[in-house]
């Protein structure tokens, strides 16, 4: 079975579903949610996608991120896709929402409803290699100044998130 997203309207309600390739391709706005673990250290886990992933491979990113299945909370949503892609689960809190929408180069485009959702976690990833090429713990700070010199080298949707959500995220 293809994996299908959530659509919604500008209200995160809930309007249909459809599956995941054509709902980027058509640019419709769709559920999403963004996870970001942090360590005792204020330091924030970035996640290195795969290789062989469809778009943005090799690009730094937010822990980990997806989109909610039918009848599944944003919290269960988020919990499941850190195991599936980090190894691990956190307790996770909910902090923020947005919509944003990132073209990219294939054709593709993310138009989602995003639900930003931080945890605490100070042990190592089983990372998951079809998923994720690395990991590394970085502060916030020295994150935007990295986004700053070096943008090319993170996810469209990951700086989108990052410009967005940096205050909710240094005071989670």
């Amino acid at each position: 079975m293809k994996e299908q997203v959530i659509l919604v309207d500008e209200q995160d309600n809930q309007i249909g579903l459809m599956e995941k390739i054509e709902a980027h391709e058509k640019a419709l706005l769709h559920r999403a949610f963004s996870v970001f673990v942090f360590n005792d250290k204020k330091e924030l886990m970035l996640q290195q996608r795969a290789a062989e992933k469809y778009h943005s491979p090799l690009l730094w990113t937010n822990t980990c991120c997806s989109h909610q299945r039918e009848g599944e909370t944003n919290l269960e949503a988020g919990k499941r896709r850190l195991q599936e892609e980090m190894g691990f689960v956190c307790e996770l809190k909910e902090v923020f929402s947005f919509i944003y929408k990132a073209p990219f180069d294939n054709g593709l485009t993310e138009h989602e409803f995003d639900h930003v959702m931080v945890g605490d976690f100070n042990g190592e990833p089983n990372i998951n290699p079809e998923e994720v090429a690395f990991y590394k713990w970085m502060t916030l700070e020295a994150v935007k100044k990295d986004i700053e010199s070096n943008p090319k080298i993170y996810t469209a949707w990951f700086k989108i998130i990052f410009k967005e959500s940096y205050d909710a995220l240094k005071n989670a």
